[in-house]
């Protein structure tokens, strides 16, 4: 078994969904997610089939966004994960939604930082361990630090 970090490309003013799920019809289910939740969202889904033909299978209703997760999708080539990126929305308004789907596993990440999805290979195939979201705490937050987080989150709207 060989061990690789594969680095995922986020495209600026974007936002990174991986996760895991078990059937060819989860493309057009996350599709249909993404779109009854926020219809003003511009995103692309890639799933990787893991049987039959084993197709990368792509939606979505912005090319630049679908070919990106498409390429995503084939550098981390472990079946039946998928990647949505998303813009002109937050990963927090689709989560549950994401979740509640029948056929998802598990959701590995959602974020706009850099990641790194650590993949395990094998003769069979590769599958996903986990991912590497962003860096190492740097320390502890200060007063001022709350002060600027509570200060952001009023500011982008999700709290009061």
């Amino acid at each position: 078994m060989e061990l690789k970090a594969i680095p995922v490309e986020i495209p600026e003013g974007s936002n990174i969904i991986i996760g895991q799920s078990h059937f060819i019809k989860t493309v057009e289910d996350l599709y249909e997610i993404m779109v009854g939740t926020s219809p003003q969202v511009k995103f692309g889904i890639a799933f990787c089939e893991a049987s039959g033909p084993c197709l990368i299978r792509v939606a979505g209703n912005e090319k630049t966004l679908e070919e990106t997760a498409t390429k995503n999708a084939q550098d981390i080539a472990a079946g039946h994960s998928f990647v949505i990126l998303l813009k002109e929305a937050f990963p927090i308004n689709f989560l549950n939604a994401i979740k509640q789907c029948q056929e998802v596993c598990t959701i590995y990440c959602a974020t706009a930082n850099p990641v790194q999805v650590i993949v395990a290979e094998t003769e069979q195939g590769r599958g996903i361990l986990g991912v590497v979201d962003g860096f190492s705490p740097k320390g502890v937050e200060s007063a001022d630090d709350v002060k600027a987080r509570k200060e952001f989150l009023r500011k982008i709207g999700y709290k009061l």
